[in-house]
């Protein structure tokens, strides 16, 4: 008995700004927007989900953004989802390569940091997806 993984990802978000929510993670990183459960659809937020990756994003009233606390994701393509990110007019801080990964740093329309990581080419068989 014991963990085995992690299910999803919930970060907070203020009321009334899925359409943002939705530009970000659907529009510009790419997460399909999947309908959340109608019992929690009238609670406000919205989710995000393909496979391997599931984002959750709920409304919180006295809501505050995560600065340092943060999801790492993984990403092919870093440097052109960079691009992306910057086109759009977030901006992305650089951050010292980790063994075997090349990252960077973004915060989300209301401020939550999210790590971007690329398994940096000769490890990149080595990393296992699911």
């Amino acid at each position: 008995m014991g963990v085995e993984a992690i299910d999803h990802v919930q970060l907070a978000m203020p009321a009334g700004e899925e359409a943002a929510a939705v530009a970000f993670y659907a529009g510009v990183l790419g997460i399909a927007q999947v309908p959340k459960p109608p019992h929690l659809a009238a609670r406000g937020g919205c989710w995000f989900e393909q496979p391997g990756i599931k984002i959750h994003l709920g409304v919180e009233r006295d809501f505050r953004p995560a600065r340092k606390a943060h999801p790492a994701l993984l990403v092919s393509d870093l440097p052109g989802l960079v691009d992306r990110l910057r086109q759009a007019g977030f901006g992305v801080t650089d951050d010292e390569p980790l063994e075997g990964y090349d990252r960077v740093y973004v915060d989300d329309p209301f401020g939550n940091r999210l790590e971007l990581m690329e398994p940096q080419a000769d490890d990149a068989s080595n990393i296992s997806r699911s």
